[in-house]
């Protein structure tokens, strides 16, 4: 199965995948949000410090899922 028809399989079927991809997506926004502004606070560079390791995290147990998912089909 390829990683996208995984994804998609996973996004319709498993609770901990859907609620991992939309706070990965959530972060993903917050991110977009603070590159469009020319100048960040001190405040906002700490924030996006902590949107990338949380973002990464998430997408970490996306693939984790993915991984024991593609393991329990064997």
């Amino acid at each position: 199965m390829e990683e996208k028809e995984l994804k998609e399989l996973l996004l319709r079927d498993n609770k901990e995948f859907r609620e991992a991809f939309r706070k990965h997506q959530q972060c993903e926004k917050k991110l977009e949000r603070l590159k469009k502004k020319s100048f960040l606070t001190e405040d906002e560079r700490i924030e996006e410090k902590e949107l990338k390791k949380k973002k990464l995290a998430f997408k970490d147990k996306m693939y984790l899922l993915m991984t024991e998912y593609r393991k329990s089909q064997k």
